[in-house]
């Protein structure tokens, strides 16, 4: 308890004193909305993309689908193509995301969210108080019939994240307008695939420790059926679980519905998709199995981090570097005696504030997100 508010008062003091993130995602109220869009929400996309159009055999309002990964700090903008298969478009490091690998739990935790979203035009927002920026659509149902809240949670610029997605103006340019064509074709969402890492048997080895393993082998089960198929999958969510791919069981008379906080009906998985998945399921846990028989080290379970950068961007952004990284430590891998001497020293230095508000109680964090 003593280690976890000293962690806390660490990270709060830093952004008490350094102004590390702003007080809100995303200030936006449609009632002040001008009618007219900015020019930068109607920007055409750049000929380098166009010409990754034509390559991949990808028609310009074909349906997108998006994937994030919170430790490689990577956003990867799949499409679909003539196929009707989505196929890899472009991958952009992300400029930074707080809080820490895991999902979010309550408003003002910081946490960037994990779990499978849907984007609709109207969660589009050209007048974003970061240049552009994309509602995932926190909660979802199933963040709700687990009782998460929290809200405004966006994919956006200007590279200030607190509990968001945050790229740079130059690149949420591009995938704004990659979501907008889309919209003007057959798409009336796109979905969003938060994860916290790439979820191979490796990562997963390596992370076995964490309290959130069991929520991430879950994920894995949407994702393996995307991987497997190249196919968006259909995510329904009962008895406080994700379910992908459901359908009724042959002849059944009953039709299928799926209540959040209820039992789950009786379903099978697509076939199509289930005979693939299961291969790669079997294959990763065989991989998996291996490691953990060579007895891979397992990753530190972090507490109190604030988020990461891709690595593209350190040298670019200095001053958006997480506390534990200014001060050249680890949270994860010093003991509470020196951070509370690190601490001691910031005060005594004045770069910091002794003084921090009780953790429950920031007031300048009250809407951080």
């Amino acid at each position: 308890m003593i280690r976890s508010t000293v962690l806390r008062a660490l990270v709060l003091a830093a952004a008490f004193a350094l102004t590390l993130t702003p007080v809100t995602c995303l200030g936006e109220t449609s009632k002040r909305l001008p009618p007219k869009l900015p020019a930068k929400a109607t920007k055409k996309l750049p000929p380098e993309l166009l010409s990754l159009f034509q390559q991949k055999k990808m028609p310009i309002h074909s349906p997108i689908l998006v994937r994030v990964f919170k430790e490689e700090a990577e956003l990867e903008v799949w499409k679909q193509d003539a196929t009707g298969r989505f196929q890899i478009l472009k991958t952009y490091p992300i400029c930074r995301w707080s809080g820490d690998l895991g999902p979010k739990f309550w408003e003002g935790d910081r946490q960037t969210p994990e779990g499978f979203y849907r984007v609709t035009p109207g969660q589009m927002n050209p007048h974003s108080n970061f240049y552009l920026s994309i509602n995932i659509g926190y909660p979802n149902s199933f963040d709700k019939a687990n009782k998460r809240d929290g809200s405004l949670l966006m994919i956006h610029g200007d590279c200030w994240s607190s509990g968001c997605y945050a790229m740079t103006d130059e690149q949420i340019s591009e995938i704004y307008a990659l979501a907008r064509d889309s919209f003007l074709g057959s798409q009336p969402s796109f979905q969003v695939q938060a994860y916290p890492f790439r979820l191979t048997p490796a990562n997963l080895a390596r992370h076995r420790n964490n309290p959130n393993a069991a929520f991430w082998k879950m994920l894995k089960i949407g994702n393996d059926h995307f991987v497997a198929t190249h196919r968006e999958p259909r995510v329904d969510v009962c008895d406080r679980r994700y379910v992908f791919d459901a359908q009724r069981p042959p002849n059944s008379p009953n039709p299928l519905v799926f209540n959040p906080t209820g039992k789950c009906p009786a379903f099978v998985v697509n076939p199509k998709i289930a005979q693939r998945a299961l291969e790669k399921q079997r294959a990763d846990e065989l991989e998996y199995a291996k490691m953990l028989e060579d007895n891979v080290l397992a990753a530190p379970i972090y507490s109190e981090l604030d988020g990461g950068m891709n690595e593209v961007f350190l040298a670019r952004f200095p001053d958006r570097l997480t506390l534990s990284k200014r001060i050249g430590l680890d949270l994860a891998q010093h003991p509470v005696e020196l951070l509370m001497g690190e601490h001691r020293r910031l005060v005594a230095i004045g770069w910091i504030d002794g003084s921090v508000p009780h953790a429950s109680h920031p007031p300048e964090l009250q809407a951080v997100k």
